[in-house]
């Protein structure tokens, strides 16, 4: 019997230690759980504070930006036109030369049909037709309609200073070399690079070493060699060239045009805004009394102004050079030479100055 207590004694005593520890772990547990809630509450406070603080400032931003968008933008432009006369003929050849070099050739023929502009409308659109064309094949890396017209225009790239023919053979040679054709890339090289040496060596060398790497020009050091943007690059040299044969601008004058007028028409309607009620003035006038600052992409004509008038030259009142190396416009010569009756001092160095010796610039 003692031995059957003893044993009972035990498991009541372990029974009751391990009541203790799961309760304590329980405990623990409970403790843990209620901590993790108050973080989650005081977190989500925090999330939401900083949530409708950003809220508020993008409500602040959207209120602010349509009265932005009304002070910039003015609805009534007209304020900034003037009537004047135009040669209407040209003005159409532009806007259907736009239409062209954008490859819209059925709007560009439906302007010009509507303008009654036929006979302009063919030769514009010929010219146009055959750049998309050469422009699309080599989108498909095809180079032979861009190679036909390079070497039939050959003698007049040269004076252009453009390697356009080069750069184009160049792309051919890597894309026979990447297909693996080691020998046909050989005699290409030699057919159509090598004449090109004498001026262009140490490109054509580049090109004649990548013939070790046919097949995985990929994973050699010429890698960049078969990147996109060498393609890109040569189009868009092509598409300059083109232009430039036909006598035409890279860019479009239409957009260049407009692009323009955005930029100066706000210094345009703020002087306008100051010539209220001088609209009779404002038509007569032959050039604008305020500056416009353009970018120096719309800048494609030099200036003068007089350093002592602060007046821009005209035909009326052009540039001046003064035997001392100095430059004024012709009116403030005349005005410093008593009409040309006498000598005068230039405001920049001590040289006496006769107006019968200034001779006109012309830039």
């Amino acid at each position: 019997m003692e031995l059957i207590k003893d044993a009972f004694d035990r498991v009541t005593k372990k029974q009751k230690l391990s009541c203790s520890k799961t309760q304590e772990v329980l405990d623990q547990i409970d403790q843990e759980i209620k901590q993790t809630l108050q973080k989650i509450q005081s977190s989500n406070e925090s999330e939401f504070s900083q949530t409708e603080s950003t809220q508020k400032e993008l409500n602040l931003a959207l209120s602010k930006y349509p009265k932005l968008l009304e002070k910039s933008f003015n609805p009534d432009i007209a304020k900034a036109y003037r009537n004047i006369e135009f040669d209407a003929h040209t003005v159409n050849e532009i806007i259907g030369s736009h239409f062209y070099r954008q490859g819209l050739f059925e709007l560009g023929d439906c302007f010009l049909s509507e303008a009654k502009e036929p006979e302009s409308a063919a030769a514009m659109k010929s010219q146009f037709q055959e750049m998309f064309q050469i422009v699309e094949a080599m989108k498909c890396q095809n180079l032979e309609p861009a190679l036909k017209w390079a070497i039939a225009n050959s003698d007049k790239l040269k004076p252009n200073g453009s390697d356009l023919l080069l750069k184009l053979h160049s792309l051919q040679f890597v894309d026979i070399l990447q297909k693996g054709n080691r020998s046909g890339a050989l005699h290409y090289a030699r057919t159509y690079l090598a004449p090109f040496a004498s001026d262009h060596m140490a490109e054509i060398q580049k090109h004649i070493v990548c013939l070790i790497w046919s097949g995985k020009l990929d994973k050699s050091p010429y890698a960049h060699l078969l990147s996109t943007a060498n393609w890109d690059k040569v189009t868009g040299e092509l598409t300059r060239q083109f232009c430039n044969i036909l006598g035409q601008s890279f860019e479009s004058p239409l957009s260049v045009t407009i692009a323009a007028g955005v930029q100066g028409l706000p210094s345009l309607l703020k002087f306008m805004n100051v010539m209220v009620g001088k609209r009779n003035e404002w038509h007569t006038m032959k050039q604008l009394p305020v500056p416009v600052e353009l970018d120096r992409e719309f800048q494609f004509h030099s200036i003068f102004v007089c350093p002592v008038s602060k007046e821009q030259a005209t035909e009326e009142n052009p540039p001046m050079l003064m035997s001392c190396g100095h430059v004024l416009c012709k009116q403030s010569i005349t005005k410093m030479s008593k009409n040309s009756t006498k000598t005068f001092k230039c405001p920049y160095c001590p040289t006496d100055i006769d107006a019968a010796q200034c001779r006109q610039l012309y830039f």
